[in-house]
């Protein structure tokens, strides 16, 4: 339940950041020599909506089991870390991570590669998580052969 509380609270955060920073967000992604123009800006959409979602998702609900908001999460981690990896692989400059907008910028550095790693940590121990109570559930227990009663648990 922490976890996803400070990762809602640090995807809100990045969503709003770029959202104030959005005029800027599509030259900021075009740095990483991946996308420019109208796809730098289906990008900057497609990260904002995918980090607005999980993160208030993560801090209204942060005992939830469902899997959709991990899911994005981990999407939206995966699509920064491929970001940062290939531009750093490359040699590029990159100025700014855009990772809040024009907000506590930074240049992308090994340091920033070490925040995406967590970020996909992160993902991986929710996802994790979302498995094992997946598993957790009745339907589940009764799909693998144990089926529960309030009395007994009964083998098939």
């Amino acid at each position: 339940m922490v976890l996803r509380l400070v990762l809602g609270t640090v995807y809100t955060a990045m969503a709003l950041g770029q959202l104030v920073s959005f005029g800027r967000m599509p030259s900021i992604l075009a740095a990483y020599g991946l996308v420019d123009g109208v796809a730098a800006t289906a990008l900057a959409v497609t990260l904002i909506a995918g980090e607005l979602v999980c993160g208030i998702w993560f801090l209204a609900h942060p005992r939830s089991t469902a899997r959709t908001p991990v899911w994005i999460y981990a999407a939206v981690s995966v699509m920064w870390a491929a970001l940062a990896v290939q531009a750093y692989a490359r040699g590029l400059t990159v100025a700014n991570c855009g990772c809040f907008g024009v907000r506590l910028s930074q240049p992308l550095s090994w340091i920033v590669l070490v925040q995406e790693a967590l970020t996909l940590l992160y993902a991986t121990v929710l996802l994790r998580a979302a498995r094992r109570t997946r598993a957790d559930t009745p339907q589940a227990r009764t799909r693998t052969g144990v089926a529960h009663d309030d009395d007994h648990v009964e083998m098939r």
